[in-house]
């Protein structure tokens, strides 16, 4: 019986699908024929339309689309009706069956609604479900960015600590430098300024060679005080420009190091304001430091060049290359002269990069943007290089 109904299913499904598939055309024909076999296998009307009603759900209407279900299903329903025909006939006056088949067409349509309710519940269930997945991945974004939040803040504070560290020192040997050279040599002018009294008061003799004397020792004072507010900032650089202000630091960097040095640069960068010059030369400087202090480097090259949306400036040095990365975490961190560089760019918008290899000495890059404050050196396309060895 189970086989017999399997086949009879798959012939319905047959039959229904080729008078759908041949629209207005189609004859019920097929209807009837089925509706015989059905009624001599045994079938029942509502066998029939449990029979219809799993062809519709399971094979027809998942297929077509939502606006044309109502019509499908009102074709279809008239193929049931012919196919129950026979069996109406033989068991139920022709009223019942058209009574069975106004109840089996809205059973189902019922169905059908049911089936589209599903639908749109299951799409909603699969929506939130989404929406849901996109909630704990932007809360597992946040808490990460709330991590780097923290890490950031950790560092600021390690560097701020560093810098104090840093200014305190420079204050120590200002201080000390201070007490050692320019008091002492005031109070040797003073010691010599009272000396040339007593001797004045009783002889004039030699007194035109103490106080030659007396007016080196103030040279000498007043030498040390200009040095000490170059260092601390060079009056070229905001009279005469970026350029002189390398060339003169370079100088003094020549003679109390040894290390030769060259500069290369495009006269357009003195076009850029105050606050980008002043970045450059301070890295310039700090690198230079590092030069002395570190590599134990011969020759040391700066160049400045301009590019399409940045200016660039290369320190090159032939001394003893290093781990960039192992430097740089080396004591905690305590490198603040490249970190200081590093942040004096990074302030401007600009970056900063080291490379070093075994033979190849090391090579700091620095490149700051041609923001609007440094719209005039960008259309300085003419400008000639300056070049100078020391």
């Amino acid at each position: 019986m189970k086989r017999n109904l399997f086949h009879l299913s798959r012939q319905y499904q047959v039959a229904l699908r080729t008078h759908l598939g041949e629209g207005h055309r189609a004859s019920l024909e097929s209807a009837r024929g089925f509706g015989s076999r059905a009624l001599a296998a045994g079938l029942q009307t509502l066998d029939l339309a449990k029979l219809h009603e799993q062809t519709l759900l399971t094979e027809l209407l998942p297929g077509y689309p939502q606006k044309k279900r109502a019509t499908l299903i009102k074709r279809a329903g008239i193929f049931f009706s012919e196919a129950i025909t026979p069996i109406e006939k033989n068991h139920r006056s022709l009223r019942e069956a058209i009574i069975q088949r106004k109840f089996i067409e809205t059973l189902s349509q019922r169905t059908v609604e049911l089936a589209a309710s599903n639908l749109e519940l299951s799409l909603e269930i699969s929506q939130r479900k989404a929406v849901e997945a996109a909630l704990k991945k932007s809360q597992r974004h946040y808490s990460q960015l709330l991590k780097e939040s923290d890490c950031l803040q950790k560092e600021l504070r390690r560097l701020s600590r560093q810098i104090l560290s840093a200014q305190e020192d420079e204050r120590k040997k200002i201080s000390r430098e201070l007490h050692d050279v320019v008091a002492q040599t005031l109070m040797g002018i003073n010691i010599r300024l009272s000396t040339l009294k007593k001797e004045a008061a009783v002889s004039t003799k030699g007194l035109e060679h103490n106080i030659a004397l007396t007016q080196t020792l103030v040279e000498h004072s007043v030498s040390i005080v200009h040095r000490f507010a170059r260092e601390l900032r060079p009056a070229v650089l905001d009279d005469l420009g970026l350029i002189p202000a390398l060339h003169s630091f370079m100088k003094n960097f020549t003679e109390q190091t040894g290390v030769r040095t060259g500069l290369t640069a495009f006269s357009g960068v003195e076009e850029l304001d105050t606050p980008r010059r002043t970045v450059l030369f301070r890295v310039a400087q700090e690198a230079l430091t590092n030069v002395a202090r570190h590599a134990h480097a011969s020759r040391v090259e700066v160049s400045i060049q301009k590019f399409p949306h940045h200016i660039g400036m290369n320190i090159k040095d032939d001394g003893q290359s290093f781990s960039v990365q192992r430097v740089l975490r080396a004591n905690g961190g305590k490198r603040l002269g490249l970190l200081g560089m590093r942040e004096r760019l990074e302030m401007i918008g600009g970056s900063f990069a080291i490379e070093s290899a075994p033979g190849k000495g090391t090579t700091i890059i620095a490149q700051i943007p041609l923001g609007k404050t440094a719209v005039r050196a960008s259309r300085n396309t003419q400008t000639q290089p300056t070049s100078s060895t020391l």
